[in-house]
């Protein structure tokens, strides 16, 4: 088994660990985590939407959108 090397912002997450101890703890950073991302996806979106990139019809055409990997 080959070995991971963790860059300096995983081993400061790691360190930061020590302190959730708690199940409460953990699940306030997970909700932190989740907020962060769901704050960078939606600018992200802004920004799309904002340069034209993403549409009405855009957003429209992912209700038929089927992208599953077919299986035989």
């Amino acid at each position: 088994m080959a070995a991971t090397t963790l860059n300096e912002a995983q081993l400061e997450v790691l360190r930061m660990m020590s302190i959730f101890n708690t199940p409460e703890a953990v699940m306030d950073l997970k909700q932190s985590i989740s907020n962060y991302f769901a704050q960078k996806t939606e600018s992200e979106i802004d920004r799309l939407w904002e340069e034209g990139i993403l549409t009405e019809s855009k957003v429209e055409s992912f209700k038929t959108l089927h992208e599953r990997t077919p299986y035989k």
